[in-house]
């Protein structure tokens, strides 16, 4: 079950007893569905919201792209570096996580964070490369978007999904790149080239360890990729990736929501 926030009972009702064997036996525990609107749910994405829109799909295990058939590497991937161990995304990137999606990244929606990093963590793999990780990391926006954002949304879906192993100064985002929006795959990669860098003062937790990035939405994988080419270079021995989405085919590059 994927736990949600109790932002959507009314006052009045939070704490009321509920009949034996209704939802946990508290009306307070109740939320609004942030899919279908139904209230009272005992989640932030509703039981039939989930099986509908958010059963597991065949993807490639170095990029999670969607596959039609059984193909470990996919064709891409057998001929690039994806510079990933693996990397798990959770649904597809469509209705209706598409549109949760923008609340959350330009809408300071940032309560859904709990529910996408909820997303995350049922999807399959995405707990015991948790669970094995030494260090979580979300891919950091620019000094310029996080000004302009207020928060790093990579990094607040980190936190929920592993507090305790997360660290938001290890990558640094040290280039402004312009937008990915409408690039091609290759000029995507050629955007995001040494984006980023491991501080100084924090080499050693990266060295020899197993590193898990985390971001909302991947795209092309230009923006993992570098990340995790920095991580390599500081001596990561392993480096997985977990998404809340990842888009179908490349068409999606000129949607607004892209990896940033």
């Amino acid at each position: 079950m994927l736990e949600g926030l109790s932002h959507g009972a009314p006052s009045i009702l939070v704490g009321m007893r509920m009949p034996t064997g209704t939802f946990a036996g508290w009306i307070g525990l109740a939320t609004i569905c942030e899919v279908c609107g139904t209230w009272p749910a005992r989640s932030s994405i509703c039981e039939p919201c989930i099986t509908q829109f958010a059963q597991p799909r065949l993807r490639c295990e170095r990029c999670a792209q969607a596959l039609a058939s059984p193909s470990l590497p996919c064709v891409a991937c057998a001929t690039r570096d994806s510079g990933l161990d693996r990397c798990v995304a959770a649904v597809d990137y469509a209705y209706p996580w598409d549109r949760l999606i923008q609340a959350f990244k330009f809408s300071t929606q940032t309560h859904l964070a709990q529910a996408l990093a909820g997303l995350i963590r049922h999807s399959p793999w995405a707990e015991p490369t948790l669970d094995a990780a030494d260090l979580v990391l979300g891919v950091p926006l620019s000094n310029a978007r996080i000004h302009s954002r207020g928060y790093n949304q990579a990094h607040e879906l980190a936190k929920r999904l592993a507090p305790a192993k997360t660290a938001g100064q290890v990558l640094m985002r040290v280039r402004d790149t312009p937008t990915q929006l409408g690039l091609s795959a290759g000029a995507r990669d050629r955007n995001m080239r040494q984006a980023f860098a491991i501080h100084p003062g924090e080499l050693r937790q990266v060295a020899q360890r197993h590193v898990v990035l985390i971001d909302d939405v991947m795209t092309s994988g230009a923006t993992l990729r570098a990340a995790a080419a920095a991580l390599r270079q500081a001596g990561a021995a392993r480096i997985d990736a977990l998404v809340v989405a990842r888009t179908d085919t490349e068409a999606h590059v000129q949607h607004r929501p892209g990896p940033s």
